[in-house]
């Protein structure tokens, strides 16, 4: 299998931190990818232009970030990160959706920011910060049940709060939300996300 790659990106890392939980680091090769290059022949594959995109050893590529860290969580041996039927599989993708919320949320207010300033949004922006304070608020209230369990909804929280550490660390997540800080720093030392940290700098 290949992946089409970037340090940076909170989506691929999230993927990563599946493959790592699963056992299939090590059958994953990695391309790095810049997706807003001109040059990149990526939309040859996923004509969304994005990364992560996975190609499987039959051609095909699979996208976005949900479908490749499920396709994964299929291959594995150890205990499946995706519950199968019942309140727990919609409580893990639930909280898939608002971890990857958040990360879109970020990229969309980075994307702004960096806009020539006759063409920024300082509403556009408001709102999607907004977007993330309410969301971090609500992982905040429900932080008690976030318990030790690994499954892609913790795994995609994980992946979000260190994707607005890492692009936002101007911006304290951890300030009035004591108990997910606590939380975040118990997982922490997991190999899943020490292993998949974005560069530093």
């Amino acid at each position: 299998m290949t992946l089409r790659w970037s340090a940076t990106s909170p989506f691929v890392r999230k993927v990563m931190m599946v493959a790592i939980e699963r056992g299939l680091a090590d059958a994953i090769t990695r391309q790095p990818t810049d997706p807003w290059s001109a040059d990149t022949d990526l939309p040859q594959g996923n004509p969304l232009g994005k990364v992560p995109a996975l190609t499987l050893a039959d051609g095909t590529v699979l996208f976005d970030s949900p479908v490749i860290a499920e396709y994964l969580d299929s291959l594995g041996d150890a205990a499946p990160l995706f519950p199968a039927v019942g309140p727990a599989r919609w409580a893990a993708l639930r909280l898939q959706a608002i971890a990857d919320g958040v990360c879109d949320a970020a990229i969309l207010r980075r994307l702004e920011a960096n806009r020539p300033d006759g063409e920024k949004s300082a509403g556009w922006s408001e709102r999607q910060r907004l977007a993330v304070a309410r969301s971090l608020d609500l992982l905040e209230a429900e932080a008690a049940g976030l318990g030790e369990a690994v499954t892609i909804g913790t795994l995609a929280v994980l992946a979000a709060l260190g994707y607005l550490d890492f692009r936002f660390a101007h911006e304290p997540w951890r300030e009035g939300r004591p108990a997910l800080a606590a939380w975040h720093a118990r997982m922490a030392d997991r190999d899943s996300v020490r292993l998949t940290a974005p560069p530093v700098g």
